[in-house]
């Protein structure tokens, strides 16, 4: 029994919606069909003086076959609203009346009346547990009623004649009769049956098909909105970088020279032509950013956009010692090392991760000139190829974390700096943020804090391929689980004072 009641589908959740108003209006117009349809085969039947053994009755008669057919007829009026009960009612009305006026419903049109309501009733029922309960006791009742037209009511010689043929066949004329009674009902029952449940399972499957669509639309709406979202933080990241560093380079410059204007005028102006080349490269970079919008919304209008060569290149790995020494000043000397473990992988690092770790220090030089006191400052990169690579300081460590699960190639970015905390000058911490969000896109890490002794650190890395990580974390990029120093620091920087 549950191996039937899953095949009805009555394990099933959804259920299938009900008749919408267009489509009982169409039930209406079927049900005109029919009624039109069975009164004309009535007619033909009763005009060819019934149909073998089935009498057309007299004239006192002919109410009870008409109202027969109406009633038939109505039931498919309520096919989809009341699925069940119309399947059921069919079932009765077929074995009750094809006793009591047989030439009312023995026409075609009829019959398939009859098989159209027990389909529809299977096939739009949404109780589906109670679908394998009536689908029995409509088999029930069809056998009962064959038994009782063959054994009571003398079905074979109305089926054979008065006379028995002679057989033609293997199988003898009472048999065959009986057989052929059998047969030809239980094709027509559990045809309709069988229609209607293939019918369900179509639905059941177009309703799931139109469910993913839908869930594949909401989900393309949400990764567009967030595509969207991700485009307006980078924007948002490229320009506090741009900004906040030639703003605090120019104001340091500015600074100095105001300080040296009338005792030293050669350093003043040197000071004054560093501002003058920060601004126009704040001005030339963030021209170019929005170029690059200006491109793709001229891409996405169909329109002739900005050429790509026009733009300057993003800046990398190549282009941090002439930022380290902007940032210098005669008071706080920065110093910059690169440390790889083939020579030459550096230029073989990624875009993406290139202009991370240039972004990164542009914002921890310009944090450093604004709230803190430091007179020596460092920035160290390392690059370090994947397993087996050597780590550029002749230990032969390749990189990996102190699990010795195998991390890939790395790319490492630490700044250091001496100095304390300048008082009143605490910022936003949007800076932190900004680097926090470039690393988790690339897949890597940030340790930021104040050292144990004295001074500040800023330590990210990036995966050496650059590939962005999956949402959930396998490499890491919230901050925990931070590979170990993959390079000695150079002379002069304590990785032991360090801290988290």
């Amino acid at each position: 029994m549950q191996a039937f009641e899953r095949l009805m589908g009555a394990e099933e959740e959804w259920r299938r919606p009900g008749p919408t108003p267009a489509q009982r209006r169409v039930d209406v117009w079927i049900t005109v069909a029919f009624l039109v349809l069975g009164v004309l085969g009535l007619e033909v039947m009763l005009s060819m003086g019934g149909l073998g053994g089935l009498d057309g009755g007299g004239g006192g008669d002919r109410p009870v076959q008409y109202a027969a057919v109406v009633s038939a007829a109505v039931l498919l009026v309520f096919r989809r609203s009341h699925p069940l009960s119309v399947a059921a009612g069919a079932s009765a009305h077929l074995l009750v009346l094809g006793s009591v006026v047989p030439l009312a419903v023995a026409s075609l049109p009829m019959q398939v009346l009859y098989f159209f309501a027990i389909y529809s009733g299977v096939a739009w029922a949404r109780e589906r547990r109670a679908v394998p309960y009536v689908v029995l006791a409509i088999m029930a009742a069809m056998f009962l009623w064959v038994a009782w037209f063959l054994a009571l009511a003398s079905g074979v010689q109305a089926i054979l004649g008065e006379e028995a043929p002679q057989s033609q066949g293997l199988i003898p004329p009472v048999a065959a009769a009986v057989m052929w009674v059998l047969l030809t009902n239980l094709v027509y029952f559990v045809g309709a049956i069988v229609l209607g449940q293939v019918a369900w399972r179509g639905a059941h499957r177009t309703a799931q098909v139109v469910a993913q669509a839908d869930t594949i639309r909401a989900q393309s709406a949400r990764l567009r909105d967030q595509a969207v979202v991700d485009e307006r933080l980078r924007i948002a990241r490229e320009l506090h970088d741009v900004v906040a560093h030639h703003v605090s380079v120019m104001g340091v410059q500015a600074a100095a020279a105001r300080r040296v204007l009338t005792t030293h005028p050669e350093a003043a102006a040197e000071a004054l032509s560093a501002v003058e080349r920060s601004s126009r490269d704040a001005v030339g970079q963030m021209r170019d950013l929005l170029g690059t919008l200006r491109s793709g919304e001229a891409e996405a209008d169909g329109s002739p956009g900005a050429v790509a060569g026009d733009r300057l290149p993003q800046p990398g790995l190549g282009d941090l010692p002439v930022l380290v020494d902007q940032a210098g000043t005669p008071m706080c000397e920065v110093r910059h090392t690169l440390v790889e473990s083939t020579p030459g992988l550096s230029a073989q690092v990624p875009g993406p991760v290139q202009l991370s770790v240039y972004r990164v220090v542009q914002e921890a030089l310009a944090n450093m000139r604004r709230h803190s006191t430091a007179r020596h400052a460092s920035v160290t990169v390392r690059v370090v190829a994947g397993a087996g690579g050597d780590d550029g300081g002749g230990t032969g460590r390749s990189s990996r974390d102190h699990e010795g699960q195998d991390k890939g190639g790395v790319v490492e970015v630490e700044v250091l700096d001496d100095g304390a905390p300048r008082v009143g000058t605490s910022g936003t911490g949007l800076g932190h943020v900004g680097m926090r969000e470039r690393a988790h896109h690339l897949g890597g890490g940030v340790e930021v804090g104040p050292r144990a002794e004295r001074g500040y650190r800023v330590r990210v890395w990036f995966p050496l391929e650059g590939v962005p990580r999956d949402r959930t974390g396998a490499r890491g990029g919230s901050g925990s689980g931070a590979p170990a120093p993959v390079a000695p620091a150079p002379s002069g920087v304590t990785d032991e004072a360090a801290v988290r």
